[in-house]
């Protein structure tokens, strides 16, 4: 009669008992966490992106920076070459003084009418004088004449006195009207020459502004992405030479289904989780929900009013933002896909 034999520890089965187990539990632990949290993993981190863009067309004289340099607000960026805009300048501003001087030319002229105004007011009274007096004598004379106390050539020199006072008195009239409108067209000459004056000013200063435009400083602190100028290339007016990101904001927009935001309030803490570094736990603060769905800011939303619809689930955009944001300074990176879990309660 052979021996019985031992029974073998089952380790097959325990093994399977045991992997059975853990799935269970991690099951149901992602289980229990899906239904008590909102997650998405259409997210990225944002930032401001500044575009630097040439106001005025020209060659590049100097580049100042290199792909993703630093820079600070203000900081000069790129030079262009200002020696044809220096040269209109200069042309512009000795045409400026030769208008000045034709100003000061018409203001003396019309002085000197006014001036000649007042002159022919005067000899205008004087006339005026001599012709009532050369009036009263020849009325005079043709009285005495008629009784034979004087003789005939008496009147006749008394009337002639009187004629040449007439003449004289019209001609100082004509006098002072020809000069009342000579001011007139002085006056306009002057106001001509003081608008030319300002006309040029003001084009002395377009070229000025066109000068300081070839001058290109950093709009905002930030880093520079590539650029897409060298030196001595001619560029044109409104030409973009590079973005500065801005490396000191960052946030997170979140892109929830519609049927998840109903538990997404502004001010609720959650969960970020950025793909690069997966090693960062981050908490965000949600600030704002959008009142649109990311569709209607498409270039070409969708018509559901059409005949063939198919119900597709919208989503929503979340901001986020980042709490001690400069802590994980070195991870935040614009574009980075991040998965967002906010919870329910």
């Amino acid at each position: 009669m052979e021996p019985q034999q031992e029974k073998k520890f089952p380790v097959k089965l325990l093994v399977i008992g045991v992997i059975l187990l853990t799935a269970i539990f991690f099951g149901y632990k992602k289980v229990s966490y899906a239904m008590q949290h909102e997650t998405t993993d259409n997210a990225q981190i944002e930032t401001q992106i500044t575009p630097v863009l040439t106001r005025v067309s020209g060659y590049v004289k100097t580049l100042a920076i290199q792909d993703y340099d630093s820079v600070k607000s203000n900081q000069l960026l790129v030079e262009l070459d200002d020696a044809e805009l220096q040269n209109q300048l200069a042309q512009m501003e000795a045409d400026y003084v030769q208008t000045e001087a034709d100003v000061v030319n018409a203001n003396a002229s019309l002085q000197n009418a006014i001036i000649s105004l007042s002159v022919n007011k005067g000899n205008i009274e004087v006339s005026n004088v001599k012709l009532q007096q050369a009036t009263t004598e020849y009325n005079r004379n043709k009285n005495l004449y008629a009784e034979q106390a004087i003789t005939e050539k008496q009147l006749d020199d008394s009337k002639y006195n009187f004629q040449s006072a007439q003449k004289a008195f019209d001609n100082t009239k004509n006098d002072l009207s020809s000069a009342q409108s000579r001011i007139a067209v002085l006056e306009s000459m002057v106001k001509k020459n003081e608008a030319t004056l300002k006309f040029k000013r003001t084009k002395i200063d377009e070229v000025k502004l066109k000068i300081s435009y070839t001058k290109i400083y950093a709009p905002s602190t930030g880093k520079i992405g590539k650029k897409n100028v060298s030196e001595g290339q001619f560029v044109q007016a409104g030409s973009p030479l590079f973005t500065i990101i801005n490396d000191t904001a960052y946030w997170v927009t979140a892109n929830f289904k519609e049927n998840q935001i109903k538990n997404l309030t502004p001010g609720k803490e959650v969960e970020l989780e950025i793909d690069a570094f997966p090693e960062e736990k981050i908490t965000g603060i949600i600030e704002s929900v959008s009142d649109a769905t990311g569709a209607k800011f498409a270039m070409l939303p969708p018509d559901n009013s059409s005949g063939n619809f198919v119900k597709v689930t919208q989503r929503v955009p979340v901001k986020i933002k980042i709490k001690n944001a400069a802590q994980y300074k070195q991870a935040l990176r614009a574009g980075l896909s991040v998965f967002v879990s906010a919870p329910i309660k």
